[in-house]
């Protein structure tokens, strides 16, 4: 065995190489299974194995029959676990052996989610598997799939350390389409070294059903995050966490490295995504932003304009950080 840390299920072949090693020259770690880890642990065990097994029936197989014999093999080992099922469960599991995968269920009536036409827009990459996004040519752009993104979830969280218009207007269309027709979409960002443009929050603004958070800390930040949630009534939620603010070279043509999370097979992770993200959104250090409040849209434009101007003045905002708010807060009531 090869010398290092691990974090493997002993099965009978694991076993063998452990005996094989000289207790007096090896030191060798092992523990007992945790209850909570082990559902983890032991399906993620059973996936391998399918899979392996499944190869090989793809190998020995004749084209035609291939994604049949496959699909028997799965109901076989579903059928092991009758007995913990039930009956009903059991039933309802079973694979449909015609091998079709559901693909979308919309409306042919005048709906919000209605089809007019023939062609179901969807992302290019799966959304029951992650995948990696790294800007190269020869994998599929990440503005455009952040675009198909937008028009097939049902709620949107964005959080993003600052948000220029040249990426937005690149996104504008999808989220004008999304938000008129129901569209929940929510937004984390901050004014951190003015680097958000004030257009891109007014344009936001004007969005419906659209509510956006910001920080007003222009010299220190804490978010340095960039996140994409796209939540799916159907469970097929998708989530890209990485390295692209919301900017056009980001989008296009940026060395930008994302990581596409999906709810089938990373549901822990996304649960996390979304935790953190509403533990943001009802953070004090976040305000929510009115455009129609003249004292917002103040604190808005001397947040991101704090140049010094022609008269030789500077313009300052100041604002209490969080610490000082709950010292004011306690001596308001002391």
């Amino acid at each position: 065995m090869k010398q290092g840390i691990y974090e493997q299920l002993i099965n009978t072949i694991t076993r063998q190489e452990i005996s094989a090693l000289d207790p007096d020259v090896y030191h060798i770690g092992t523990e007992k299974l945790d209850a909570e880890e082990a559902r983890k642990l032991l399906s993620t065990y059973l996936a391998a194995v399918t899979r392996r097994a499944l190869k090989i029936i793809r190998e020995q197989t004749e084209d035609k029959m291939a994604v049949l014999e496959q699909i028997r093999t799965c109901n076989e080992i579903i059928a092991t676990l009758k007995g913990t099922l039930g009956e009903e469960e059991y039933n309802d599991l079973q694979l449909d052996e015609q091998g079709e995968v559901l693909t979308h269920v919309y409306s042919k009536l005048n709906s919000i989610r209605a089809i007019r036409d023939t062609k179901i827009i969807r992302p290019d990459t799966p959304i029951a598997q992650s995948s990696l996004f790294t800007g190269a040519k020869s994998e599929p752009s990440m503005l455009l799939e952040l675009q198909k993104e937008i028009v097939t979830a049902d709620r949107i969280d964005w959080l993003v350390s600052f948000i220029k218009f040249s990426g937005l207007r690149l996104l504008l269309e999808q989220l004008q389409q999304f938000t008129s027709g129901g569209g929940k979409l929510r937004i984390i960002t901050t004014t951190y070294m003015e680097a958000t443009d004030l257009k891109a929050i007014t344009e936001l603004s004007k969005l419906p059903n659209t509510e956006i958070q910001i920080s007003y800390d222009t010299k220190v930040t804490r978010l340095h995050a960039k996140t994409y949630i796209f939540h799916r009534d159907t469970g097929f939620t998708t989530a890209y966490v990485g390295s692209s603010n919301l900017s056009n070279p980001a989008l296009t043509s940026g060395m930008e490295w994302n990581l596409k999370v999906t709810e089938k097979d990373s549901l822990d992770v996304l649960r996390k995504i979304e935790a953190t993200f509403e533990s943001y959104w009802n953070e004090r250090e976040f305000t929510r932003y009115i455009p129609e409040d003249q004292e917002h849209e103040a604190q808005l434009r001397a947040a991101l304009n704090r140049k010094k101007d022609p008269s030789g003045h500077f313009h300052l905002d100041i604002q209490p950080y969080d610490y000082q708010k709950e010292v004011l807060e306690q001596l308001s009531f002391s």
